[in-house]
């Protein structure tokens, strides 16, 4: 395959951003996002440019480290990471343009990495539980329901990429946060911190300046992990028991 990168250029936070085209030839459609970039890298050091930085760990799917705007689209063509993401999602001759996560909240350090650590503000603002020293406990010893249990599950999936904040026309942080949240409270052990944790991981994202959220449905729809859009109105239901539990 004969393609055409677009590629958002930018030294530092402080500087400007520009797009740069590069050409890139012989690229296999069985080659991830990740590895066609690494060849654009490769040829691009052996010219002495500087190569095009981007985060990536695992590439599996798991990290949610890979977090780029491919044409428009968090994570590009597919409902999956960029690292899952497959060359054969594209034509001969397209020209690709390449993009960091667009957020207030994300703001660039270099080229197509971004600061997510908003996110992690967010998780230590009251993403945990109270865990007492000892021996642990045996792991039957606190049912849970099955339909609980399902929905934990379900949020536990949210893998922090951003995604959700990228497709977001207001830049809103609402599914990743009511993920998190979520996955905790409906479980026993989440329930010693289940108001304190709503009402201060929900403060802590409007404290990073995330956009508020208009439910318009575009960060359910880029999930990689497929974190259901009703997991917002179950956080705001938390949110208001929360609230009321506190005024009394």
């Amino acid at each position: 395959m004969k393609l055409t990168l677009r590629v958002w250029r930018q030294q530092n936070a402080d500087a400007p951003g520009t797009m740069a085209t590069y050409p890139v030839d012989g690229i296999s459609e069985d080659m991830s996002f990740l590895e066609m970039l690494d060849t654009l890298n490769e040829e691009l050091t052996l010219k002495g440019e500087e190569p095009v930085a981007f985060d990536h760990d695992c590439r599996e799917g798991i990290c949610g480290a890979c977090s780029l705007v491919i044409n428009g689209d968090a994570h590009g063509p597919e409902r999956t990471t960029t690292c899952q993401l497959h060359m054969r999602s594209f034509d001969d001759g397209d020209t690709i343009d390449v993009e960091p996560w667009r957020a207030a909240a994300f703001p660039v350090v270099k080229d197509l990495v971004v600061d997510r650590s908003a996110f992690d503000r967010i998780i230590q603002s009251g993403g945990y539980i109270s865990a007492p020293t000892g021996a642990a406990p045996e792991a039957h010893s606190t049912p849970v329901p099955k339909p609980d249990a399902d929905f934990a599950f379900e949020h536990a999936e949210c893998i922090g990429c951003g995604a959700c904040v990228a497709a977001c026309p207001n830049g809103s942080a609402m599914l990743f946060t009511s993920a998190k949240i979520n996955h905790l409270n409906v479980l026993p052990q989440g329930a010693p911190e289940r108001e304190t944790r709503v009402l201060d991981m929900v403060a802590q994202m409007d404290e990073e300046g995330f956009g508020g959220c208009t439910l318009t449905g575009e960060c359910a729809t880029a999930c990689p992990k497929g974190i259901p859009l009703p997991s917002i109105a179950a956080m705001n239901k938390e949110w208001l028991r929360a609230t009321r539990k506190v005024s009394r």
